[in-house]
């Protein structure tokens, strides 16, 4: 393969209107080889929201180390089952009571969708739709995976904010109350380790907190997976855990039976600085030069595609081609237009192509209707993405 990215993608799209978006196969392929390599057997369940374009996810679950799809909506999980995806994991819990219903309702939805709660008010309404419709749906519980420290009278939350299950003694209170619960059943219990699988190996104290989260969890995974069995009466048959940054370390302790992925596919830039992994950027989009307002400026059509989380610089998107591009500090990305500072040799007219990776993963998906699937300097194919079949999921 010869040419820089930059000729290559413009190669493979010549003609296309911008802005539009790009997944490159050899990366995507490239990357879930790597996971899976990482994985050491262990199913890898892929994250939707890290892609949201079905035919990517369908040509994911293709490959063998792939199983079952990490959904973030429950109308999205009941849409991919009728598209054909047999087994959907909820990433979050949900109070949609009318999506609910409608899993109540469906026998090849309920036994192909579990839903993640966290909290006894979650669960009563997922009973309610259950015994409406005489069925039982399948739980997950959502354990929080953060690291706790203690320095004295001192405590530290290492980890995103997320379920209010931490130890053994919450989980099996929580299994207890679903257990007493007709139209409900506990499956299996999940672990999003954030500090470890979404955070880049970027100094000696996140590594040092990886390290710590690791050993904390090999020994309270199985401790929470002992007491829900106890509650429920019956073994699970789902322990899921970690993210891209973190396939590896999960994947290693024996009490998990499935890791989950999904930014590791396409690696946006808060994925660059990993070392657990080699990042090969699969997802770009393309802006065209509508003017130049100046010596060492040029000024591209749309790209305000900001990524969720603090508002950092990290969470902009980054020009990647032509090299000596970056954003100005005073307008950033915009929301009509983006004004890039030149520099080096960098040289740019109207008209130009310039090319971008976002800050996260399946986001930008959200601002185009189709994505151009190219390898090398060829356009194979061209799909929708869940825009662009009509869906946002919120």
């Amino acid at each position: 393969m010869t040419g820089t990215l930059g000729d290559r993608l413009d190669q493979a799209t010549r003609g296309l209107p911008a802005p539009l978006a790009v997944v490159d196969l050899d990366a995507l392929d490239a990357n879930a080889a790597d996971l899976v390599r990482r994985s050491g057997g262990t199913p890898i369940r892929v994250a939707s929201k890290s892609v949201r374009v079905r035919h990517v996810l369908e040509r994911v679950l293709a490959v063998p180390g792939f199983a079952g799809v990490m959904g973030y909506s429950l109308r999205e999980a009941l849409w991919l089952v009728g598209q054909g995806v047999d087994d959907v994991l909820l990433g979050y819990p949900t109070v949609d009571t009318g999506a609910l219903d409608a899993l109540a309702a469906d026998p090849v939805a309920a036994a192909a969708v579990t839903l993640m709660v966290d909290d006894v008010a979650q669960v009563e309404l997922a009973a309610r739709a259950a015994q409406a419709r005489g069925t039982t749906l399948r739980l997950c519980l959502d354990v929080d995976a953060s690291l706790r420290l203690r320095f004295g009278p001192l405590a530290a939350h290492l980890g995103v904010r997320r379920s209010p299950v931490h130890s053994a003694a919450d989980a099996r209170v929580l299994a207890a109350a679903i257990a007493a619960r007709a139209g409900v059943d506990v499956v299996g219990v999940m672990f999003y380790e954030a500090q470890v699988a979404g955070l880049p190996d970027s100094s000696p104290a996140v590594r040092a907190v990886k390290r710590l989260s690791i050993a904390d969890l090999a020994t309270r995974r199985t401790a929470v997976v002992d007491a829900v069995q106890d509650a429920v009466g019956h073994p699970l048959t789902l322990v899921n855990s970690g993210g891209s940054g973190s396939v590896a370390s999960s994947a290693a302790d024996p009490a998990v039976t499935e890791v989950t992925a999904g930014s590791g596919l396409f690696v946006p830039t808060l994925f660059d600085a990993y070392r657990s992994f080699t990042p090969r950027p699969a997802a770009f989009f393309g802006l065209d030069v509508v003017r130049v307002p100046g010596p060492g400026f040029a000024t591209a059509f749309g790209g305000g595609y900001i990524a969720s989380g603090p508002a950092t610089k990290s969470r902009q998107p980054r020009p990647v081609w032509p090299a000596g591009l970056s954003l100005t500090s005073r307008e950033g990305a915009g929301e009509v237009q983006t004004p890039l500072r030149l520099s080096g040799d960098a040289d740019l007219r109207v008209g130009d192509r310039v090319w971008f990776r976002h800050a996260k993963s399946g986001e930008v998906m959200e601002r185009f209707e189709q994505v151009h699937l190219v390898r090398g300097t060829t356009l194979e194919t061209t799909v929708p993405t869940y825009r662009g079949e009509q869906h946002t999921f919120g």
